[in-house]
């Protein structure tokens, strides 16, 4: 077995994609941060984009949900962002103003909920479009990325803090110290030994730390890698992007981690996303879209 990469250009000047997830359509949908658009890639590589109706939105992070709609956090427009298959839009105003969405997941409860950096709350957005907002005891915290653990709580970084926080579906919120100094924790999710992983992008660990707070940690072998997103693969393993190291790291659940080069120089790694069939993809903010995949020899 080997690795392919390959690299899609965007053509519009300035997209500066970010998030990427896997749509209900077998394709891959992405924010463009700068171009202020939610992009689509199918498997040959061909893009479609559609424009956000709020302008500088700052599109960030993007899910899709069990419904199949694509959901974004607009961290610049205060607001968090849906999207049909089709392209309507559908933008939700957050209550607190500054509060900068960041994450964004799915809960068990089928509501969706994400991170507000600037004022340090994790946000609730109801099947009904009631936002609720639960405070957390540091303010400048920096709450980050946010996804659904086994025990059906949500689990989010805490990059200013230096920790991981967990929150009930009923909004009791708990949080867990990282052994690392300064780690600064951003990237997180659900792994496939039932345990949740997440990224130090300044401790250059990837870490793990289970649903009774035990946490165990890895360090990246290339130095000042800057590790930034991770996510689950097939075969109870996960894959990471490295900002700083221009590669995309895999590591298995026993903690063994190997890394590949990206061709682009300078690409600028950012989300990255398990497909239907089993590729990796990641946002490049370089103005591409990569793809990872393995090849059997």
């Amino acid at each position: 077995m080997r690795v392919r990469m390959r690299e899609y250009s965007i053509l519009e000047a300035a997209s500066g994609p970010y998030g990427i997830t896997a749509g209900k359509d077998g394709e891959m949908w992405f924010t463009e941060q700068k171009g202020n658009r939610i992009g689509r890639i199918d498997e040959n590589g061909e893009i479609v984009s559609f424009s956000i109706p709020t302008p500088n939105a700052g599109a960030m992070s993007i899910i899709k949900n069990q419904a199949g709609d694509i959901w974004f956090t607009e961290y610049q427009a205060n607001k968090i962002g849906r999207m049909s298959m089709d392209g309507r839009f559908i933008e939700y105003e957050l209550p607190t103003e500054n509060a900068s969405p960041f994450g964004i997941t799915e809960g068990a409860d089928g509501a969706i909920w994400f991170t507000q950096i600037g004022c340090g709350k994790i946000g609730r957005l109801s099947q009904t479009g009631e936002v609720t907002e639960f405070e957390l005891a540091d303010p400048k915290s920096f709450p980050s990325y946010i996804t659904q653990g086994p025990d059906d709580a949500l689990w989010f970084t805490l990059n200013q803090k230096n920790a991981i926080g967990r929150i009930t579906l009923a909004g009791e919120i708990q949080e867990y110290l990282i052994p690392t100094l300064n780690s600064g924790p951003v990237g997180m999710t659900s792994g496939p030994d039932g345990a949740l992983w997440f990224v130090q992008i300044q401790g250059n660990k990837i870490g793990r730390i289970t649903v009774s707070g035990e946490v165990r940690e890895f360090l990246i072998p290339t130095p000042n890698a800057r590790p930034h997103a991770i996510v689950s693969g097939l075969h109870d393993d996960l894959w990471f992007t490295e900002w700083g190291a221009n590669r995309i790291g895999h590591i298995s659940t026993r903690g063994e981690i190997v890394e590949y080069e990206i061709p682009t120089p300078h690409a600028e790694p950012h989300g990255i996303a398990l497909s239907a069939s089993g590729e990796i993809w990641f946002a490049e903010e370089c103005n591409q879209i990569g793809r990872l995949a393995w090849i059997r020899e």
